[in-house]
């Protein structure tokens, strides 16, 4: 699994309001829905990290 690190995000509340209902429509922590729409933005856009070798 990869490292997380934590870092401060300021966001709009209704812009918040929306992200935890659509979470929670997803079954889905904010934290998660969060991080899940910055992948699917990534990946549309050609810009994945690059997957680290285990070792």
């Amino acid at each position: 699994m990869s490292k997380k690190k934590a870092f401060a995000l300021r966001i709009n509340e209704e812009m918040l309001k929306a992200i935890e209902k659509w979470a929670s429509d997803e079954f889905r922590s904010t934290n998660g829905q969060i991080e899940w729409m910055l992948m699917q933005y990534l990946k549309e856009h050609h810009r994945e990290p690059k997957k680290s070798e285990k070792k």
